[in-house]
């Protein structure tokens, strides 16, 4: 099995991005599954042609794409990535869309292929804060997740998909006070756990376990 894990470079004020820093650190294997890391641009489009590229020339079974959540406190499985661009700042070509559909063929949403829940206990199990998220936001971490999906409809039918916010890393938030942040060795740890999961549940559906959210 191989699995394609991508990485964000870093954006707006931010000299650093923990998606690829983590990504990095990833073992090359885990649970006998080949890690193929790939470090993708925080530019609309642009990342979903490195990404399409990454997958015509490894050929995975999965893709699982990493992305910073400042704000969050735990690692966040994405459940559903929609149809939307709607930029809160531009992204590192300047370009900043508003209120715009990411393909006019393409669903309203789509909903991702790996098993979240069994993710979000694996890496709550390793001893890290996680849950299931239902909102990928606008920005380029959605873009990305639903620009996959979008491949999967279209071209690459038997290939899964998703993708996973992480915190900020404790040296961007020195000037941001009350901000929740993990360290780089946790993220490694809780995205080893989720891509174990992503191995175990290969072909068996999702962990059967109450989730979801009230508000």
């Amino acid at each position: 099995m191989k699995i394609l894990v991508t990485g964000f470079d870093p954006f707006g004020t931010d000299k650093v991005n923990p998606a690829i820093e983590a990504v990095k650190k990833l073992p090359d294997e885990i649970e006998g599954a080949q890690i193929i890391k790939v470090e993708i641009p925080t530019i609309f489009n642009k990342c979903a042609e490195v990404v399409h590229q990454a997958i015509l020339d490894n050929k995975p079974d999965y893709v699982l794409d990493i992305g910073q959540a400042g704000g969050r406190f735990a690692l966040t499985p994405e459940r559903v990535a929609i149809n939307f661009d709607d930029g809160r700042i531009a992204d590192n070509a300047g370009f900043q869309p508003r209120n715009q559909p990411i393909h006019e063929d393409g669903q309203n949403a789509y909903f991702t292929q790996l098993p979240v829940k069994a993710m979000a206990q694996a890496v709550i199990d390793a001893g890290i804060p996680s849950l299931v998220s239902t909102t990928a936001g606008t920005y380029v971490c959605n873009h990305i997740m639903y620009q996959v999906q979008y491949m999967i409809d279209k071209e690459f039918p038997d290939l899964k998909a998703g993708f996973m916010h992480i915190p900020f890393l404790p040296n961007q938030v020195l000037n941001r006070p009350d901000t929740p942040c993990l360290s780089l060795a946790d993220d490694v740890t809780g995205i080893t756990a989720a891509i174990s999961a992503i191995v175990k549940y290969d072909g068996k559906g999702d962990l059967a376990a109450i989730g979801g959210s009230l508000n």
